[in-house]
C-alpha cells in the first residue's frame, strides 16, 4: 500500500457544490432539493441542520416533526396497522421487493447521500446500500416463510400448534454510522411481518432518511400499499423519548450508545412495550501463534479502521500471543501509517473523516488516559487538514500497546484507536476477550481447530458474533445481528430475528366429541 496516488491536500468543492450534489441525490429519489430548504436557520421553529462531516458545513436547515405532527404520524400508523395486518403476507411482501428495486436503482445517490452525512468512502458507502438492497431480498423470501409449527400434544382428538401474527407498529431509532442499512433491516423485515414502522433517524443523518422515505412511499404507491405503512419524524430526543412511551409502538429498535439503551429501556418496559436494542461493542480478536500473519493483518486493518472506527462492530482490541506481539504489532503500524486519509469520494482514501470535531476530542482524551495508564501510542491520533477543513476532524487510525486491560480499555470510544494486549494461554486470552461489559462481535486467527472450535464453545465468546479468520465487521444479512451484555441482547436482519417483530399465539383444537384435560386433571 503506498499513498504516492493520493493528493496532499483534501481538496474538498465548496459547500454549494455539495449542496447541489446532495439535491440531486435528493430529487432522483424524489425527495425536494435542497433549494427546498434554507441554509441558515430561518430561526421561525425547531430545525435540524443537515451537516456534512467532509467539511463540517451546514448544508440546509430542515424543519423538524411538531409534536403536533409526531402526534398524527402515530395515530395513522396504529389505524395502517389494524388493515395492514390483515393482508396475506406475501402481498406485503410485494411493497418490500418494490422497495428494493427501487434501492437497485437508486444506489449511486444513496451511496452519495451515505458519504456526505456520514463520511463513509465510496465503496463502504455503496456496500452499506447493497446491504438494504439485500435486506429486501431476504425479507421477500421471508414473506412466505413466516412459520409456525404443529406440536405433539398429549390429549387424544387435539391439534397443538402455534403461529405467528403481526405484533404492531414498529418504533425505528437509528444511529450516524449506518444511516440507511439499519432502518432496512427493521423496515423491511417489519413491513412484511404485517407491522408499520415510524422512523426516527439520527439527528445528524436526516437526508438519507428523506431519501429512503421518498423511494418507500413511491414503492407504496406503485403497489398500493397504504402510506401509513411509514413515517418518519425528524428531530431531538424527545421523538425517540415518544417512540419509548406511547403504548401505539409495540416494538421499539433503538440502535445507539449504552447511554442511549439505559434511557429507553426502562420507559418501553414500564407500559411493557417491547425492546430491540443494539448498543455498544468493544471488540476483540484474539491472534494465536498459528494465525496467517497476511490474512491476520489485513483482516485486522479492516476492522479497526474501516468507517474510520464508527462501525458498532470496529476491532478495538487485539489480543495477540506473546511470541508473535511484536512482529505483528509493527505488520500493522506500517499498515497504518500508510492508510490513504482524506476525500472520501476519492478512488483511492481508505480513511475518511470521524462524524465531527467532538469524535476527534473524544478519541484525544481516549489516548491521553491510555498514556497515563502506562500505553505507548505506537502509529496515529493526529489530525490532517485542520488548515482546510477546520470544522472537520481528519484523523489517523492510532495502535495503542497497553500494558493490561484498563479502563479506557475498557471503555468504547467511537473513533479509530485499536489496544494490543498480550497473552500467554488461550484460557487468559478468551478471559480479556469476554472481560468488558459489552458483548456485541469477536473473532480469533488461527489455523489450530481446537483453538477455533474452544472459541466458539459455550465457554469461549461469550459475544453475540463469534467469527474465526476473519475480523469483528463485516456481518452479512443473513445472518442475525446483536451482542449480548450492555449491547442489548437484541437480534436484528436475518436468521429467525423477524420474530420480534411478531406476536406468537399457541392454539389447541379439540376435534373430537370427549374433552380431556391436560396433565390428567379430572374435573367433572
Amino acid at each position: 500500500m503506498t499513498v504516492s496516488a493520493h493528493p496532499a491536500t483534501l481538496g474538498l468543492p465548496g459547500t454549494d457544490a455539495l449542496r447541489a450534489r446532495a439535491s440531486t441525490a435528493l430529487r432522483h429519489c424524489g425527495a425536494a432539493g435542497l433549494d427546498a430548504y434554507p441554509e441558515q436557520d430561518p430561526g421561525t421553529g425547531a430545525t435540524v441542520a443537515a451537516r456534512t462531516p467532509l467539511t463540517g458545513a451546514v448544508l440546509a436547515h430542515l424543519p423538524a416533526t411538531t409534536p403536533e405532527q409526531a402526534e398524527a404520524a402515530l395515530a395513522d400508523a396504529h389505524r395502517t396497522f389494524l388493515a395492514w395486518r390483515t393482508v396475506p403476507a406475501p402481498v406485503r411482501g410485494a411493497l418490500v421487493k418494490r422497495l428494493g428495486e427501487l434501492l437497485t436503482a437508486h444506489q449511486e445517490d444513496l451511496a452519495d447521500l451515505v458519504t456526505l452525512e456520514a463520511g463513509k468512502i465510496r465503496s463502504e458507502a455503496l456496500g452499506e446500500v447493497r446491504e438494504m438492497i439485500d435486506i429486501c431480498d431476504f425479507a421477500v423470501g421471508l414473506s412466505r416463510q413466516l412459520y409456525g409449527r404443529t406440536i405433539a400434544g398429549e390429549r387424544p382428538g387435539h391439534r397443538l400448534s402455534e403461529s405467528w401474527h403481526p405484533l404492531g407498529v414498529a418504533g425505528v431509532i437509528s444511529a450516524f454510522n449506518f444511516p440507511v442499512a439499519v432502518w432496512s433491516w427493521n423496515a423491511a423485515i417489519a413491513l412484511v411481518c404485517g407491522d408499520p414502522v415510524v422512523w426516527k433517524p439520527s439527528e445528524l443523518a436526516p437526508l438519507t432518511a428523506l431519501a429512503c422515505t421518498a423511494l418507500l412511499a413511491r414503492a407504496a404507491a406503485d403497489t398500493g400499499a397504504p402510506p401509513g405503512v411509514h413515517h418518519l419524524l425528524l428531530g431531538g430526543p424527545e421523538h425517540g423519548e415518544l417512540l419509548a412511551d406511547d403504548p401505539r409502538v409495540a416494538l421499539v429498535s433503538a440502535t445507539g450508545s449504552v447511554r442511549m439503551g439505559r434511557q429507553v429501556a426502562p420507559r418501553v418496559a414500564a407500559r411493557f412495550g417491547r425492546c430491540l436494542l443494539e448498543l455498544g461493542g468493544n471488540n476483540a480478536a484474539v491472534v494465536t501463534p498459528s494465525a496467517d500473519l497476511d490474512l491476520t493483518v489485513r483482516g485486522v486493518v479492516f476492522a479497526a479502521a474501516g468507517t474510520a472506527g464508527q462501525r458498532c462492530t470496529t476491532l478495538r482490541r487485539l489480543i495477540v500471543h506473546e511470541d508473535l506481539a511484536d512482529r505483528l504489532v509493527e505488520r500493522i503500524a506500517h499498515a497504518y501509517a500508510q492508510l490513504p486519509i482524506g476525500d472520501p469520494y476519492h478512488p483511492d482514501t481508505l480513511v475518511g473523516p470521524l462524524i465531527g470535531t467532538a469524535a476527534h476530542t473524544a478519541m484525544t482524551e481516549a489516548l491521553t488516559e491510555a498514556r497515563r495508564a502506562g500505553g505507548t501510542v505506537l502509529v496515529g491520533g493526529d489530525r490532517h487538514f485542520a488548515d482546510e477543513a477546520p470544522d472537520a476532524a481528519y484523523v489517523r487510525p492510532a495502535l495503542v500497546r497497553m500494558p493490561a486491560q484498563t479502563g479506557i480499555v475498557a471503555t468504547e470510544t467511537f473513533a479509530p484507536i485499536l489496544y494490543v494486549l498480550t497473552y500467554r494461554t488461550l484460557d487468559e486470552a478468551i478471559a480479556l476477550q469476554n472481560g468488558v461489559p459489552q458483548g456485541l462481535s469477536s473473532s480469533i486467527f488461527t489455523r489450530d481447530q481446537r483453538e477455533a472450535e474452544r472459541f466458539l464453545a459455550a465457554d469461549g465468546s461469550d459475544c453475540g458474533i463469534a467469527n474465526v479468520n476473519i475480523g469483528t465487521s463485516g456481518a452479512e444479512i443473513g445472518g442475525a445481528f446483536g451482542g449480548e451484555k450492555e449491547t442489548g441482547g437484541g437480534r436484528e436482519s436475518g436468521s429467525d430475528a423477524w420474530r420480534a417483530y411478531m406476536r406468537r399465539a399457541t392454539n389447541t383444537v379439540n376435534y373430537s366429541a370427549d374433552l380431556p384435560l391436560a396433565q390428567g386433571v379430572n374435573f367433572l
